[in-house]
């Protein structure tokens, strides 16, 4: 999008949808005059015990627009009902309560600390919905649910410019089906490059405070509780249907990441703007530098503790974190740490998606085949899982090179690594065809990842 598009968009439905807002009906609870009648403390005198629905429409019929009464519906067992006026007429709601969650109108639904919050809230949504139809409807129509081309964008113009700039680029990421020269020459770097990776934003359900508008049509968001949904891992905020037509662009910010571990591979190398994570590289780098022939490497345990304190020391630190023989003698806490990384990714190296990919390779007769099909199955992996997958199993593959001195063959590996790259189910024991798979991977890693 072009300098000149941004300052002709026209600045109009911001204040247009505020101003819709502040015009909504406040709530106006119809008080019980009958201090006989007790209902539950979390109500207050808008209480007004049991009532039928015709009861309740004579009371509230001539009362104004925002007014409002609890009531207990005869033959209601597990629940109230609030009985709100807007529009000249009367809506009835069956509304629940728990003391974790609050007041709520169903499950899976926003939840109120108090019931005037929720009809402050049910209120701005009729109000908005009635009178901020037209404009609604004219958003969609012009953004025809195509991102860049949202003739909305009046906030965030930097960081939406950038967004829209990184739509247009082409793919940089490697495929791995091409048996060129140029294609093997290029698959052999590890370089750190900053490569666009395609990532998900983790959209949640949040509450605002104060004016905060959607970074995707650049328009209000209303309401008093859980107005939109804003992204974990880069702050992105939208309303619930804009969430939906965001791209997968989400660029991480490194604030907002709580060190590395449990954090998602695909989050972790974006944020970082690399192709391996750093803690990779320095645990593989530092147990090929001191570990490769050590005998039972990776099979045998570091001490607790001192894989506590450098995982603690590498949440903190980030890539300042020492790692060396200076301060780690003992190459197996290296080792530890790394297994402890992977095995603590939320998503596993050899993903959910693709596991049965891999299996299946193995029902293959031939050695030969058996290649070729899990060379397929790589090709299903996320370019991060993808990339970090190849640089652990090359490594594996050089450690198991020395098998005759460390013990530690391509079976070996693949018994201690099973449980860390893919995801078991912890009442599972026998890992046989997964054990073989892996070795399968590591030994053969040079004919797959061509």
């Amino acid at each position: 999008m072009s300098k000149d598009a941004f300052l002709a968009i026209p600045n109009v439905w911001k204040p247009e949808l505020y101003k819709i807002q502040l015009d909504a009906p406040t709530p106006k609870p119809v008080l019980c005059e009958d201090d006989d009648i007790m209902g539950p403390t979390r109500y207050g005198k808008e209480y007004h015990g049991t009532m039928d629905h015709k009861e309740c429409e004579q009371m509230l019929k001539d009362k104004p627009d925002g007014s409002y009464l609890v009531r207990r519906s005869p033959g209601a067992d597990n629940y109230y009902t609030l009985s709100l006026r807007f529009a000249q007429a009367t809506k009835h709601f069956k509304i629940f309560y728990c003391p974790e969650k609050g007041h709520f109108l169903r499950e899976n639904f926003k939840k109120y600390e108090t019931i005037p919050e929720m009809v402050a809230d049910g209120l701005v949504d009729f109000y908005m919905r009635l009178h901020a139809a037209p404009i609604l409807k004219e958003m969609m129509s012009q953004t025809k649910k195509c991102y860049e081309q949202s003739p909305y964008m009046t906030l965030h113009r930097r960081k939406l410019r950038s967004l829209c700039s990184e739509l247009c680029k082409p793919s940089k990421l490697p495929v791995v089906q091409d048996n060129s020269k140029e294609t093997n020459e290029k698959s052999e770097s590890y370089d750190n490059d900053n490569l666009a990776y395609e990532k998900q934003h983790a959209f949640k359900t949040h509450t605002f405070k104060g004016l905060n508008w959607c970074e995707f049509c650049a328009n209000f968001l209303w309401g008093f509780t859980s107005q939109g949904c804003r992204c974990e891992d880069c702050g992105f905020m939208a309303h619930f249907k804009c969430s939906e037509l965001v791209p997968a662009k989400c660029v991480p910010d490194l604030k907002r990441l709580r060190g590395i571990f449990g954090v998602d591979l695909t989050t972790l190398v974006t944020a970082h703007k690399c192709r391996i994570p750093f803690i990779v590289k320095k645990c593989v780098e530092e147990v090929e530098s001191h570990g490769m022939l050590q005998e039972g490497i990776y099979r045998i345990s570091g001490f607790a503790d001192e894989i506590e304190a450098l995982k603690m020391a590498l949440d903190k630190d980030g890539e300042k974190a020492d790692v060396s023989a200076q301060v780690y003698s003992n190459v197996n806490v290296i080792a530890g740490v790394l297994k402890l990384y992977l095995r603590l990714l939320p998503v596993p190296l050899i993903t959910f998606q693709s596991f049965p990919l891999f299996m299946e390779s193995m029902r293959e007769k031939s050695i030969g085949e058996q290649v070729i099909a899990l060379r397929n199955a790589v090709k299903a992996l996320p370019p991060a899982h993808l990339h970090c997958l190849k640089y652990i199993l090359e490594h594996l593959n050089r450690i198991a090179s020395h098998h005759a001195i460390n013990k530690m063959n391509e079976h070996n590996l693949a018994t201690v690594f099973a449980p860390t790259l893919i995801a078991t189910p912890q009442h599972m024991t026998d890992l046989s065809q997964e054990i073989s798979m892996l070795a399968a991977l590591i030994g053969h890693c040079h004919a797959i990842f061509l």
